[in-house]
Order: structure tokens, then sequence, then C-alpha cells
């Protein structure tokens, strides 16, 4: 189960469980056993519950001390996920820093989020294997292996994996947002 420092951001905001489940649109016991670490919460969800702390969403996930040089083995990177696993991110970077890189895995016919999303960063997008479609405003680009893709993130955006393999992918994104 993943520890997550959702208490601690609420706590510091003056908000109670409920008013985070209200505000976050979740039941208050599923907030209570995040919490505590007795479950593992979707990507969705986390992205409800971040938006309404107003952090970055990998914040939420408890970090070590913060050195000036960082390494994060596989084995240790922070992981989440859409409610069917459609599209699992890995952080691929410490928490609390300047710059968030993930490692992203869309499975086929798959999209990151239901509708396009905003935040107020900037991405750039590098496919490792397969093909993604980044989907930008009214724009829409076609990237294969190897491809990159810059955007500002305040544009409503989305990744869809047309294809008939796993397209996996990193994401960097600063500042760090949800």
């Amino acid at each position: 189960m993943t520890m997550t420092r959702i208490r601690e951001f609420r706590t510091l905001r003056g908000l109670t469980v409920r008013e985070l489940a209200d505000r976050a649109s979740v039941s208050t016991g599923l907030i209570s056993q995040v919490e505590r670490g007795v479950t593992d919460p979707s990507l969705e969800t986390m992205r409800r519950i971040a938006e309404v702390l107003e952090v970055p969403l990998f914040s939420l996930f408890q970090d070590g001390e913060h050195d000036t040089v960082a390494v994060i083995r596989r084995e240790n990177r922070y992981r989440i996920s859409s409610p069917h696993h459609a599209i699992t991110y890995t952080r691929a970077s410490p928490g609390g820093a300047k710059l968030e890189v993930l490692e992203g895995l869309l499975e086929p016919g798959s999209v990151s989020a239901d509708t396009l999303r905003s935040h107020p960063s900037e991405e750039c997008v590098v496919v490792l294997t397969g093909r993604l479609t980044v989907e930008v405003g009214d724009q829409v680009h076609e990237l294969k292996t190897g491809d990159s893709c810059h955007f500002d993130s305040n544009i409503p955006h989305r990744f869809r994996n047309q294809g008939r393999t796993s397209a996996r992918f990193m994401v960097s994104v600063t500042p760090p947002s949800y």
C-alpha cells in the first residue's frame, strides 16, 4: 500500500476529512483509508485530491531525505495508475524538485484522461517505445519511438494510444503540477 502525505497537506490547509472528501467528490471513508495507507486510490481520485489541496500530484507521496543528488531505483519509484490500469505513471525524479520526470505506460486503445486536462506548467514528452497521440487544444500530434513534443500545459491536453502495442514515454513537467 502507498503511504501518502494527504493528511499533512489537509491539516496544513485546515480542512477536515469531510471537507476534503466533499471538495474532491469522494467518500470520507476513502480519504480516511488513503490517509492510513489501507487502500491505494485511483489516478483520477489522486488528481482530484491534489487539485483540492493545490499541490502537485506526486507531492502527495512520502519522500525520504532531500539530498543534492537523488538516485531513484526503478523498484523504489512511486507508482500510480488509472482504475483499470490503462495508464501507469512512475516518478523518476525526487519529490519536491522544480522538475518532475515521469515514465508513463499507456495501454493500446487507451487515453491518459477521459477529458483534456490543463495545469499551470509546461511539458515535454518523449516516446520511448510504441506510438503516442498527443492532443493539445485542437491540435493532434502523432509521435513514434524517439519523437518528442513540448507544450504549454495551461492548454487542455491528454495522451492517447491508438496503436496495437503499449506506448512507453517519459514526461518532464516544470513546475510539478497536478
